[in-house]
């Protein structure tokens, strides 16, 4: 019975070993989106065995990652501006909600926390914007979203926002991620919703983290 049950286990591993992996290179622009893949490749990419891709192509097609074309195999999820409007649209769509919650449910120190990490971010983005401190403000970009998210206390959607984070992302990612022409404004509009939060102001929370939202999304539609 305990190899019985340590074998799923290991699947399990083999699998998310393979998503993570299929992930990290499309974020790291490695695989593009449109681009056509096979499973081979996908195994050389990732480094997993055969089944474990086979396994996670239905998973990644679920998620709308990877697309099956009839004749042509395997595509990455091609980016238009029907991609952009629905992804932004979600994504205002549960942070809203979530923020209203995260409002009234944050404590102190956990808003205290999040205020100083944004404020050292910009004292050292205008004392010197190195591309260590583009990355630790990327990671402070997203650990302040899921932050607010998870509070919802919502697997589903801390499930499904993560992969509308990754479509995000995906979106022209010069004008999505934090380049060096970004660190400082977005890392302030964050502290215009913190400083919000911390008056426990749901109306001026919710007004400013909106307003941050519809910022990205106008910078991701200039496509082309």
């Amino acid at each position: 019975m305990t190899m019985a049950r340590a074998a799923p286990r290991a699947e399990l591993k083999l699998r998310e070993r393979a998503y993570d992996a299929f992930t990290e290179h499309l974020l790291r622009s490695e695989i593009k989106p449109g681009q056509f893949v096979t499973q081979r490749e996908l195994v050389a990419l990732t480094g997993q065995p055969l089944g474990a891709i086979r396994e996670l192509i239905p998973r990644l097609e679920a998620e709308g990652l990877i697309i099956t074309v009839p004749q042509r195999g395997l595509q990455i999820l091609p980016l238009d501006i029907t991609l952009v409007r629905n992804a932004f649209q979600f994504r205002l769509i549960l942070e809203r909600e979530a923020i209203a919650m995260f409002c009234q449910a944050a404590s102190d120190t956990a808003l205290r926390e999040l205020e100083a990490r944004h404020r050292s971010i910009v004292t050292s983005a205008e004392r010197h914007l190195s591309e260590d401190i583009i990355a630790e403000a990327q990671d402070v970009d997203r650990a302040f979203h899921e932050t607010v998210i998870d509070e919802l206390n919502n697997d589903i959607i801390s499930r499904v926002y993560r992969v509308n984070w990754i479509k995000v992302r995906l979106i022209r990612q010069s004008e999505t991620s934090l380049d060096e022409q970004l660190v400082v404004p977005v890392m302030r509009e964050h502290l215009a919703i913190i400083d919000a939060l911390k008056r426990r102001d749901v109306t001026a929370a919710v007004e400013t983290a909106t307003a941050h939202i519809m910022n990205a999304r106008s910078r991701a539609l200039r496509l082309g």
